[in-house]
């Protein structure tokens, strides 16, 4: 069996990875020091003789028995909420973190690959956004130092491949959505289901008008398997191009909940992307990927969880 480590495993994505590839029959270890990840969502793996758990924070030494044939890194926090909450611990786990798991991966002649995210690319000046795109980033900024430290992880990534000659992978994830989301991320998708079925106001910020382009998680994961298993170093766009607007996504909720919620706008927060829609021609041309999950399908997947899980 194929051994992967994957670091944010009891995380929203990171689950649903560790999901994936014991279903296509790897042994996995998740690795996570539980942040902002939760138990709940790995615990119908742990009876499972094909995984095993670590809690352990990777911005420390890492250390993994045995041999080691893949090493996904998706740990960090994630959303404004909590890398504004947390502006440190996101530097350092995408600058030391990075670090520790390379040498791991040098070490263990494992193939690496990073998660990688839109905010790259800041509030964009070029729309939709390939990956050629160099980006538009307040480096001081309150975003700055998650959009900073997942542009260092990808130069750090790229250093090991050209002066190491490792292998690596570099997936820029846009939003992505589904079952797992914690309630209280502060990311809009969580925040409009878990108002709607509270029945209170949904909070946009802005005018409602910025826009974002929602990819369902499963698809999400697809495209990251086929590109780790492609052999393709430079990054890659994986996300849904059919991009709507904030106001529109928390209508589409209200209407699914049937809710008796009514909009409230607040004021937009500093450096918020005004534009976000992946130029995703490189995951169909070289990944053969596209994503298939409809938004009112995956809506209301979503909406299934939320519904268990909002008090």
């Amino acid at each position: 069996m194929k051994r992967i480590l994957i670091t944010g495993a009891a995380g929203f994505l990171g689950s649903h990875l560790c999901d994936r590839f014991i279903a296509e029959n790897y042994e996995v270890i998740g690795m996570d020091n539980l942040l902002t990840g939760s138990m709940d969502n790995i615990a119908h793996l742990m009876p499972n003789q094909h995984f095993s758990f670590y809690h352990h924070d990777v911005t420390k030494f890492v250390h993994v028995p045995g041999e080691l044939d893949y090493i996904l890194h998706f740990a960090s926090p994630a959303s404004p909420i909590d890398y504004l909450k947390m502006p440190i611990q996101t530097l350092k786990v995408g600058s030391l973190g990075t670090h520790n798991l390379l040498g791991l991966a040098k070490a263990k002649n494992a193939r690496f690959m990073i998660a990688s995210t839109s905010e790259v690319y800041g509030d964009p000046l070029v729309h939709p956004q390939p990956e050629e795109y160099w980006g538009n980033v307040n480096p001081i900024g309150p975003r700055g130092v998650y959009d900073e430290a997942k542009r260092f992880q990808e130069a750090m990534t790229m250093a090991y491949h050209t002066y190491h000659e490792l292998e690596t992978r570099i997936v820029r994830i846009f939003n992505t959505y589904g079952p797992r989301m914690r309630v209280d991320d502060g990311r809009a998708l969580p925040a409009f289901f878990s108002q709607a079925i509270r029945g209170e106001d949904i909070t946009v910020f802005g005018d409602g008008s910025q826009t974002r382009s929602f990819c369902y998680v499963s698809d999400l994961v697809e495209g990251i398997f086929r590109l780790l298993h492609a052999d393709y170093s430079l990054p890659i766009n994986i996300g849904n191009p059919n991009e709507i607007t904030i106001k529109q996504a928390a209508e589409e909720v209200l209407g699914l909940v049937n809710s008796s919620s009514v909009l409230s706008y607040l004021d937009l927060p500093k450096d918020d992307p005004k534009v976000r829609q992946p130029d995703i021609s490189k995951a169909k041309n070289i990944l053969n990927w596209a994503p298939k999950i409809s938004r009112e399908e995956g809506f209301r997947l979503t909406y299934d969880y939320f519904k268990k899980v909002v008090k």
